[in-house]
């Protein structure tokens, strides 16, 4: 691979087909080098056979040893004859002997695996590591023989099962028609004993009957000589000497008749009672044969249910068989017995190798399309375009989603990965190495337990392990327990060495060493102009030094380049003119790291001198967060004509006066340069001064006079002179000539502005001049405004210096009072104590109120300190004019007390520190306020990472948002109200820097303010504001309808050149860089 011809690097999926083109041969063994011999072990890591020789046109075995040898292979050793830097290039390979999934595709965050096939993270993961199955393919045809098979089966069980209860009932039917036969002929039998009773009993009966007919008919008319008696029975049926007639015949007859009738109905009784009992064991019979008969059917129901119920649950089983169901072990061996022919099912990469395999793309591709359009849930339609997002990707790049999973394993080339000897015979070794050895050593034991045909708890246990090891070897980060070499630190993998900040795309592609480039120490150049910077002699000799030679040359200084180094060497005269013409040639451009937007590198015109550091001015400070206590700054030098021109014009500090992110000036003076102004601009009224109420015609008169001595600094004058500003300090239409009380420092001020923003008749301080600054570029615009600014700047050093400025601790009074301030605070504090004591307070209403008290005690003693300071007093006017940080609050600390610290959890410590720095602490309130501190330096370390990775974060999301088009008509836009509170914003400096989308008309008058795609300007801003106009309807890059990118009259001004935005400007950037660098500012601070 040519690396002068890339110019893009993409990272992609490789099939096996291709990691087995790049690779010269497979690594078989672990080994690494032979440590008696210390050469490469063969079909090892570093195998010669494999990745090239270690010496030059030498084979292994030395039977080739010269370069008219090239290209050969040693028939003996297998090694080609070639340059040992091959083994750089040459890479192997590792077959492997299952699948392993690619770690970088199912563990990160989105899984692509897991998206493609819409499984969870963790189903992925139980299956990738062997803890539960997935079913890879189903058999459709085998799924409905199985199916016709389930229902043939249903019909033969309910068949037999029909059979054996008819069967069951047959016989009990025939059982009870036996028994009811039986009972039939018990039933006549019993007939026939009656009827033989009845014919037995009655026998006698009718025989004496017939008796007594024949004895009486034989005595009618007689008379009897004893009683006549009817049997046994005693009764009289003719008396003792009684005449027998044919009555007493038929009262035989009655008697007889009376008898019979007797016995038979008794006889006929006793049968209906026996009839009736074997009637009631028929029925007995009948019913129980019955409920037996319908039990049996009832019996065969239940068992039909329970056949047709076990037949719905396997045919669900059957047809919820799908590719990508998960089970756990049980489960899949339950199945396996029962539909083994049907589907199957796998652990490990393997499974999802088949599965994606049989992927068809095109078809889901489809049928996602299908559910984004139809879909009424939001939910399934941001899943669905997810997955169609990566279904479409593998489509149109042409890569097959099956190499996610890895068959073959590439191995990077010996060089990349090195192995060396250290001193005491030992050897260090890249962590890659041992992670490969990891990878081979299971890869082949895993073949061997293969072969073997070992169990497959064994098998399944050792392909999870290989899976690990290339996790590792991928991505050891990544893994849950990343692997590390005998328990100390983690080992480096191949993603650790790309990833991240250190990694090879950051550091080696993206973030080079740059010739023509230095280094140094940054002092204040206070004499420069603000497009200068002051380049030690000897380092622009060095960054300068072909141009140099190149001069060298022509002016025929030297014959040619050798003669010129050794000139330069020899330090001549004319190197040093030489030098002083080249560097008019090209600027330089300095940058100050961290470079947090684009103002952190700008271009200077380098001035030569003498010394080893950069002097840099004063003003630019603020763009770089730049100070002089040991900051360090990088010079580098642009080569091209091209990247000249960009920096004269672009880059230029000269041309980068405002801030991109807000448009406010960049280049306001500070420190001495405001204390200097401060000085010769305020009202000093505490004493009567020379030349007091003198009046002056012109200011050149006032000058004269000062410099004669017959005025001081702030001596009141009144002076005629021309001004654009009323009393109030508002800006009027035109100049006007009028008479002005002011005072000569005033004067000698305004004598260094331009004409159009005179006469500033104002205390100046660090607020004030900064608003100077940005109306002199609003009147005076990019080209006076530097010059200006300088001039401001020179005479805020000479009159700092002039005034004598200075403090001493003596400056410092601690109020008097301050003891009885402190003694009221304590005595409120034990009254707070005595009511928690009593019950009256919570702990936490305690707390509270002590710090209230403290809080209101440190403003008192703050505002006592403040009233017993010399308003007129050097330390006054230092805090007062802006020119120190913090203003009046470290005076407080210095000469009132420090108050309450926090403690590092952020809470507030209830005792405060009562003494001040003048005084000196006590060791309690020393060791008190030393938690601040260590806090606040823990803090800025960790919270400065976080702010550059989140500036990161917004440059990547904001990067595409380029200027595209001039205009994308839209009618949109936003609407801007006074009444709303953003941030604290006012109304004007909202609209500041837009287009308006409609007419402004002021509200009171009906005059047109500004026209659709007016620019809103300070000036025009200031007007809509004046005449009240509470909402206007603005243009934004919210509303901007361009496809790609936004349009200019969208986005609007550029604040940082307070023109028009060109088109090409990649404002995304900007905006990231405008949020995250007070974002890293503020945690630094």
């Amino acid at each position: 691979m040519e690396t002068k011809g890339l110019t893009a690097l993409r990272i992609s999926l490789a099939s096996p087909e291709t990691i087995r083109s790049w690779s010269y041969g497979e690594v078989l063994k672990p080994e690494t080098i032979n440590y008696r011999r210390l050469r490469p072990e063969k079909d090892g890591l570093f195998c010669e056979a494999i990745f090239g020789p270690t010496r030059d046109w030498q084979c292994y075995c030395g039977k080739y040893k010269n370069i008219r040898y090239k290209g050969i292979v040693c028939d003996k050793c297998g090694v080609e004859v070639t340059r040992s830097s091959v083994r750089r290039e040459r890479m192997g390979h590792i077959e492997l002997s299952a699948p392993v999934a690619h770690v970088w595709y199912t563990r990160r965050i989105p899984s692509y695996l897991g998206l493609l096939l819409d499984i969870s993270r963790r189903n992925l993961d139980r299956v990738l590591y062997f803890a539960q199955y997935v079913v890879t393919y189903v058999d459709e045809d085998a799924r409905q023989k199985a199916l016709k098979r389930l229902e043939e089966k249903i019909t033969l069980t309910e068949r037999e099962q029909a059979s054996k209860i008819n069967s069951k009932i047959a016989e009990t039917k025939a059982d009870r028609d036996r028994k009811l036969s039986e009972f039939s002929q018990r039933r006549a039998e019993m007939e026939e004993r009656y009827d033989n009773i009845i014919a037995e009993r009655l026998e006698p009966i009718i025989q004496e009957g017939q008796r007594l007919e024949r004895s009486l008919q034989e005595r009618v008319g007689k008379a009897t000589k004893t009683a006549i008696t009817f049997l046994d029975t005693g009764e009289i049926i003719a008396g003792e000497g009684e005449t027998v007639t044919n009555q007493h015949l038929s009262r035989v007859q009655r008697f007889v008749k009376e008898r019979l009738d007797e016995m038979e109905s008794e006889l006929k009784d006793q049968k209906q009672r026996d009839l009736e009992h074997l009637n009631l064991d028929m029925e007995r019979l009948r019913a129980s044969a019955d409920m037996t008969m319908e039990s049996f059917r009832n019996e065969l129901d239940d068992q039909s249910t329970i056949v047709r119920d076990e037949n719905a649950r396997m045919r669900d089983e059957l047809l919820e068989l799908r590719p990508l169901t998960f089970m756990g072990e049980t489960r899949y061996r339950e199945l396996k017995s029962r539909w083994g022919q049907v589907f199957r099912a796998d652990m490990g990469a393997e499974a999802f190798y088949d599965i994606l395999k049989r992927l068809d793309l095109d078809k889901l591709a489809e049928e996602l399309w299908h559910e984004v359009r139809t879909s009424k849930s939001k939910q399934k339609r941001k899943k669905a375009t997810k997955r169609l997002k990566v279904v479409e990707a593998f489509r149109r790049s042409g890569n097959r989603p099956e190499w996610m999973v890895l068959t073959v394993l590439p191995v990077i080339p010996p060089d990349l990965r090195p192995m060396v000897q250290l001193d005491g015979g030992r050897f260090a070794t890249s962590d890659l190495n041992d992670l490969y050895r990891r990878v081979i050593n299971r890869n082949n034991r895993l073949k061997r337990l293969l072969e073997l045909g070992a169990p497959d708890v064994i098998v399944r246990n050792e392909k999870r392990m290989l899976q690990e090891a290339v996790d590792s070897l991928i991505d050891n980060s990544q893994r849950g327990k990343a692997l590390s070499r005998r328990g100390r630190r983690e080992l480096k993998s191949l993603s650790d060495m790309l990833k991240g900040k250190k990694g090879r795309f950051r550091r080696n592609l993206l973030g080079k060493r740059v010739d023509y480039s230095g280094r140094s120490v940054i002092v204040v150049g206070p004499k420069l102009k603000l497009y200068q910077c002051g380049l030690p002699k000897t380092m622009a000799l060095e960054l300068y030094r072909p141009f140099v030679i190149s001069r060298l040359v022509t002016h025929n200084y030297a014959a040619n380049v050798k003669g010129a180094k050794r000139f330069i060497e020899r330090n001549r005269p004319e190197v040093w003119e030489v030098l002083e013409e080249v560097i008019k040639e090209r600027p330089v451009l300095l940058n100050r790291a961290p470079t947090l937007h684009r103002l952190g590198i700008q271009a200077f015109e380098p001035i030569l001198i003498e010394g080893s550091a950069i002097q840099l001015h004063p003003l630019v400070t603020t763009a770089f967060n730049a100070d002089f206590d040991g900051d360090q700054m990088a010079v580098h030098v642009p080569l091209s004509q091209k990247a000249v021109w960009e920096a004269r014009q672009l880059m230029l500090s000269s041309k980068n006066l405002l801030k991109p992110a807000d448009g406010d000036p960049i280049i306001s003076p500070s420190k001495d340069m405001v204390l200097g102004v401060y000085y010769l601009t305020k009202l000093d009224v505490s004493r009567a001064h020379r030349g007091d109420g003198r009046a002056f015609a012109d200011m050149d008169e006032v000058e004269l006079a000062y410099s004669l001595g017959q005025v001081e600094i702030h001596s009141s004058i009144k002076l005629v002179a021309h001004t654009w500003y009323d009393d109030q300090g508002s800006r009027m239409l035109e100049s006007q000539e009028r008479l002005i009380e002011t005072t000569v420092g005033r004067v000698i001020f305004n004598r260094i502005l331009p004409e159009e923003i005179q006469f500033v008749n104002a205390v100046l301080d660090k607020g004030g001049l900064k608003d100077l600054v940005a109306e002199l570029y609003e009147v005076g615009g990019e080209e006076n405004t530097p010059d200006v600014a300088d001039r401001i700047k020179d005479i805020g050093f000479t009159f700092a210096t002039k005034s004598g400025y200075t403090i001493a601790v003596s400056d410092i009074t601690v109020p008097p009072e301050k003891q009885e301030i402190l003694a009221q605070a304590l005595q409120e504090e034990e009254a707070v104590v005595r009511d928690f004591r009593r019950g009256l307070l919570t702990d936490q209403e305690q707390h509270e109120r002590v710090i209230d008290i403290w809080q209101r005690t440190t403003n008192t003693v703050a505002q006592a300190v403040r009233h017993y300071m010399d308003p007129h007093g050097n330390l006054a006017t230092m805090a007062n004019s802006g020119a120190t940080k913090g203003g009046f609050g470290p005076i407080s600390q210095l000469a009132g007390m420090r108050g309450l610290m926090a403690d590092p959890s952020g809470r507030i410590i209830p005792l405060p520190i009562r003494s001040n720095f003048r005084e000196g602490l006590t060791a309690l309130e020393y060791f008190i306020s030393t938690h601040g501190a260590r806090k606040g330096l823990a803090d800025t370390a960790l919270r400065t990472a976080d702010a550059g990775y989140l500036t990161r974060r917004l440059v990547d999301v904001a990067q595409d948002v380029i200027v595209n088009d001039d205009d994308c008509d839209t009618m949109d836009g936003i609407t801007v109200r006074a009444s709303d509170d953003v941030a604290g914003q006012s109304m004007g400096s909202r609209l500041f820097g837009r287009l308006v989308n409609e007419r402004v008309t002021d509200p009171k008058t009906g005059e047109i303010l500004a026209e659709r795609n007016d620019p809103l300007d300070h000036e025009r801003v200031r007007r809509m504001v004046a005449a009240g106009v509470r909402e206007i309807r603005v243009r934004s890059p919210l509303t901007c309808e361009l496809i790609h990118g936004v349009c200019s009259k969208c986005y609007g001004l550029d604040l940082g050149r307070g023109k028009m935005v060109d088109i090409g400007s990649a404002v995304g950037i900007v905006a990231a860089q405008s949020i995250g660098e007070p974002g890293t500012q503020l945690t630094l601070r």
